[in-house]
């Protein structure tokens, strides 16, 4: 089992392990060596949101880096998906992101990106893993004192993703007239997203713009939707959106103020793409975590939804595989992989906004085309992780919960990639039955992983 990498990199407690200048800096010499081109002056992209440790872990992913005679190009803050845009853009032999998403300023993380814009397979980050873990990647051959590699910034990192960002909206639509409010989270967007909407044409209220190391994702962003849908409503506004901490996931507010999350969103998308004969192969991708009423809206516009493991990376590939162009997770995480190899917040609001002008319709009405299911999520704190296959008390528990749900219910049980959690989703028809199953799966996992 990987023990660095999760569901989305590496992450956690800035200056604990593994989220230490020492692993980061064996990071940067594992990437180098992994991704070093032998043909040409090889180069890595850096670029990171706006925690406080960021600065900190930057030096030491690029001493890393240089070390191993690889150049690198630092972009500052920057959407993750950003950095995916210019590794490919400046055909960098991989890019490097410095962010822990929507996890509070405290933590810290490190996501990769090949040299194509896409994360890394399984493969390659066990083989990263086994190069820090073993020591193998100190005993590793050094360049001379002349070859080592150089550091330099990119000071137009920001407009040219702004440029790519404006090219993926219809050209024949304007957004002359609309009225939005942002909440970009005090995070990697607080620069760019405001300057695309406001240039093509929108009208825009900003909030979580101010970010000073600490605030990023607090009270902020799309886990506290809240605050930019109450905007919404004071100010009158057609839609509203909030992006997490990297902006690699957006949540909607309707013109009412009613929250609309990634599953929401992808039904409008794939029932407007179906209608246009733009859905490869009728299809979605989505997670095991998606709402039940998203699989039923597709099915109802004679599409297909494909399910994969949680990570948006998993649904990447997915529809790699199949060909598809439309996927993501309820988490606000959307892929259109015919602009993006990864999810991005600010594309997928772009593509929604184009949506809902070509429509012709508000998303109040948009977002009838799916019914949620009632559905409960608890994030149960656990010490003692082991597999719920070996622990048959559980295994008993979980099928007879999924016997009283019936076949118009769900119960998925997963420990998180990235906190000391495991994440327990009931869904169904009956909201008291959901609740309860809910906390009575959650209060057995915690007396057995105590």
């Amino acid at each position: 089992m990987k023990r660095l990498f999760g569901t989305d990199g590496i992450r956690g407690v800035a200056n604990v392990p593994p989220m230490t200048t020492d692993i980061a800096l064996k990071v940067g010499c594992s990437t180098a060596h992994v991704f070093k081109n032998k043909h040409r002056r090889p180069k890595i992209i850096i670029g990171k949101d706006t925690r406080l440790s960021g600065y900190m872990i930057e030096y030491a992913i690029t001493s890393g880096i240089c070390s191993m005679g690889v150049d690198v190009l630092l972009v500052g803050p920057l959407p993750t998906p950003g950095i995916a845009f210019i590794t490919c853009s400046m055909r960098a032999d991989a890019g490097i992101v410095i962010s822990a998403s929507h996890n509070p300023y405290e933590y810290n993380g490190i996501k990769i990106f090949a040299a194509d814009g896409f994360k890394l397979p399984d493969e390659t980050e066990k083989l990263m893993e086994e190069l820090i873990l073993s020591g193998e990647i100190e005993r590793l051959p050094r360049p001379s004192s002349s070859d080592i590699g150089r550091a330099r910034r990119i000071d137009d990192a920001q407009g040219r993703y702004i440029v790519y960002l404006k090219s993926t909206f219809p050209g024949a639509l304007s957004m002359e007239g609309l009225k939005l409010v942002i909440d970009c989270a005090h995070g990697a967007a607080y620069k760019v997203a405001p300057t695309v909407f406001e240039e093509l044409g929108a009208q825009v209220i900003i909030t979580g713009d101010s970010p000073n190391g600490k605030n990023i994702n607090e009270k902020r962003g799309s886990l506290y939707p809240e605050h930019m849908a109450a905007l919404v409503r004071e100010h009158g506004a057609d839609a509203g959106f909030a992006f997490d901490g990297d902006a690699d996931r957006v949540v909607f507010a309707d013109e009412k103020g009613e929250i609309l999350d990634g599953d929401q969103l992808m039904a409008i998308c794939a029932g407007h793409y179906v209608r246009n004969d733009r859905l490869n192969g009728k299809t979605v991708v989505a997670t095991i975590m998606s709402n039940l009423g998203l699989e039923m809206a597709i099915r109802r516009i004679g599409g297909c939804l494909l399910r994969t493991p949680v990570g948006d990376r998993y649904v990447v590939e997915q529809m790699r595989q199949g060909g598809y162009n439309l996927g993501g997770e309820q988490s606000g995480h959307l892929i259109f992989l015919d602009y993006s190899t990864t999810g991005d917040g600010i594309l997928s609001a772009l593509q929604v906004l184009a949506v809902m002008l070509r429509e012709g319709r508000p998303l109040s009405e948009l977002k009838k085309t799916m019914e949620l299911y009632p559905q409960t999520l608890l994030n149960v704190p656990i010490k003692n992780r082991r597999p719920i296959d070996d622990i048959p008390e559980l295994v008993g528990l979980k099928q007879d919960i999924e016997r009283r749900l019936g076949k118009d219910g769900r119960l998925v049980i997963r420990p998180s990639g990235t906190e000391p959690v495991v994440r327990v989703m009931v869904e169904g028809i009956d909201q008291g039955l959901i609740e309860s199953t809910a906390q009575e799966m959650a209060f057995h996992i915690q007396k057995y992983m105590a």
